[in-house]
């Protein structure tokens, strides 16, 4: 890796973590609950990083329009609290990944869209709460991606530059609030794409398959 990159700043869902079997696991529960079959898992894993919103308009057509949205978002919410670390983790090559960057000097941090109250218990279930340099969750500080100001604040809190950070992720809200904040952008094709998304349109400066690849960055 060029020696200006000292940080390498990761998404959560569908980047970091492979969180999509316990939010559908939570998902499916919710459905149950209503009286509902299950689905399939293959029909929810493209949506995860989207959130509630999603998770809520794929398992029961709703929209935050909806009378009843906000009793379903909290009832789901609470019933993913209750499985959050059942099925997840890293994805496959980043444990290793993120033990050469700490092997190497290179600070690594989360900034996510994911509330608090859910990323602090999940990266402590999976010891990675005290490894990160910094975590910024969707409730840290206002505004959320795909505005830059969490990527600001995650290079404050890690006493990082913004030029001399990558950022990693797999929504489009991420390659532009990366872009935004000047950072090298990293699409992790890896995480929750739709067939929908047209990912060419995203510009992130890297488009990476699968997790290994990110290997590449460090000899870039």
């Amino acid at each position: 890796m060029k020696p200006t990159i000292k940080g390498i700043l990761f998404d959560l869902d569908g980047t970091l973590l492979d969180t999509a079997p316990d939010m559908a696991l939570a998902l499916n529960i919710q459905r149950d609950a209503h009286g509902l079959k299950p689905l399939p898992y293959s029909e929810i894993r493209p949506f995860v990083s989207h959130g509630a919103i999603a998770m809520l308009k794929i398992g029961f057509d709703i929209t935050p329009q909806d009378a009843n949205f906000n009793a379903m978002r909290e009832q789901y919410l609470h019933t993913y609290s209750e499985n959050l670390a059942v099925k997840t983790d890293l994805f496959d090559g980043l444990k290793d990944f993120l033990q050469r960057l700490e092997n190497t000097g290179i600070k690594w941090g989360i900034v996510t869209n994911k509330p608090a109250f859910l990323t602090t218990p999940l990266l402590r279930a999976l010891n990675l709460d005290k490894r990160a340099s910094t975590v910024i969750s969707g409730d840290t500080i206002e505004p959320r991606k795909p505005n830059p100001a969490p990527l600001f604040a995650a290079c404050k809190e890690a006493e990082l530059i913004p030029s001399q950070c990558i950022y990693v992720g797999d929504a489009e809200r991420d390659i532009a609030a990366g872009r935004a904040a000047g950072m090298k952008t990293v699409l992790a094709n890896w995480g929750y794409i739709t067939p929908e998304d047209d990912t060419a349109r995203w510009e992130a400066d890297i488009s990476l398959e699968q997790p290994e690849d990110l290997y590449s960055l460090l000899s870039q």
